[in-house]
């Protein structure tokens, strides 16, 4: 919370009205009761100057923490076919876990989405500035949180995963030391997934790492599959830790008549395999869309929190 900044002209206004009023011994019983209603006007004033700056701050703050956002996903230029194992059949509805991505910066945007539906998981950039507000929140709500770890793609360095980037040419030390903060950044997560990533995803020896990290805290992982070529798979079948990945990308158009056409694809998907898992963003027509149509994804799938679609070994 910025601090609140005292207004140095009424400062030093009581300062010398008070000098002189002792300097000159005129401060009489009669007037005193007068004295003290000026006092307390002015010292009213000087709150409400405090008020408006501190309102004034915060506003900018936000546009300031805003303009620092670390970029949305770059999403792959084909479609990309997880590789999936197809679950029993079972006579409940199939199951569906919808993860809003690149939480932490907009504080507002994220509160709604927390507050949308508490089976919607949100996944909370490291060290973002409304990451622990986020998570306090999430945990009264009864809302799942994951680590949106940023991990280098291929457009690097020409774009910039973000604050606390996991980069192919750290050495082992360097990379454990920034993935083990990056952890500790955000409270109470039950897994994580990958920002960006197309490079790193694609290399077995950072993946290792990284997800025998991950293994260690007993986190789940989810495979954004931002490229072909990712080993994540594989990776986490060798460690046996819990794993899915991505199905579908909800939002990478910003429109109402495509995001409703991506949600129907996610119900059909789970409706093939039994259960699919959705990625979105936190925009705005992101959330309309999904304000709009819970009500009909409800009727035809289970939503889920994400660790409810992750499986170890398969």
């Amino acid at each position: 919370m910025p601090e609140a900044v005292p207004n140095q002209q009424y400062i030093s206004f009581l300062l010398m009205n008070y000098n002189k009023i002792k300097k000159k011994r005129i401060l009489s019983a009669s007037r005193i009761p007068k004295f003290k209603k000026i006092m307390a006007a002015t010292a009213a004033g000087a709150v409400l100057l405090v008020i408006i700056g501190y309102v004034s701050q915060c506003t900018s703050q936000k546009e300031t923490a805003t303009a620092y956002a670390p970029a949305y996903e770059i999403y792959p230029e084909k479609e990309i076919v997880p590789q999936r194992r197809i679950p029993d059949p079972k006579p409940l509805l199939p199951k569906v876990a919808i993860i809003i991505d690149d939480v932490g910066y907009d504080c507002l945007m994220g509160e709604a989405f927390l507050n949308l539906d508490t089976n919607i998981t949100l996944s909370v950039f490291p060290h973002s500035p409304c990451r622990h507000q986020i998570s306090r929140k999430a945990e009264i709500a009864g809302v799942e949180i994951m680590l949106h770890l940023p991990m280098e793609p291929v457009e690097y360095p020409a774009v910039n995963p973000g604050t606390g980037a996991l980069l192919t040419a750290m050495t082992s030390e360097e990379l454990i030391r920034q993935l083990e903060q990056n952890l500790d950044s955000v409270p109470l997560i039950k897994g994580v997934n990958n920002h960006m990533g197309s490079r790193m995803t694609a290399m077995s020896a950072g993946m290792y790492q990284i997800l025998s990290a991950v293994k260690k805290r007993n986190l789940f992982f989810i495979d954004s599959l931002t490229t072909e070529d990712s080993i994540c798979h594989s990776c986490a079948r060798l460690l046996q830790i819990p794993f899915a990945q991505r199905d579908v990308f909800i939002d990478h158009v910003q429109t109402p008549v495509f995001i409703r056409q991506q949600l129907l694809l996610l119900i059909r998907t789970a409706e093939n395999y039994g259960e699919a898992i959705g990625i979105g963003h936190p925009h705005t027509v992101t959330y309309d869309m999904l304000v709009e149509m819970l009500p009909e994804i409800k009727k035809k799938v289970r939503l889920v929190p994400a660790s409810e679609v992750v499986h170890t070994g398969g």
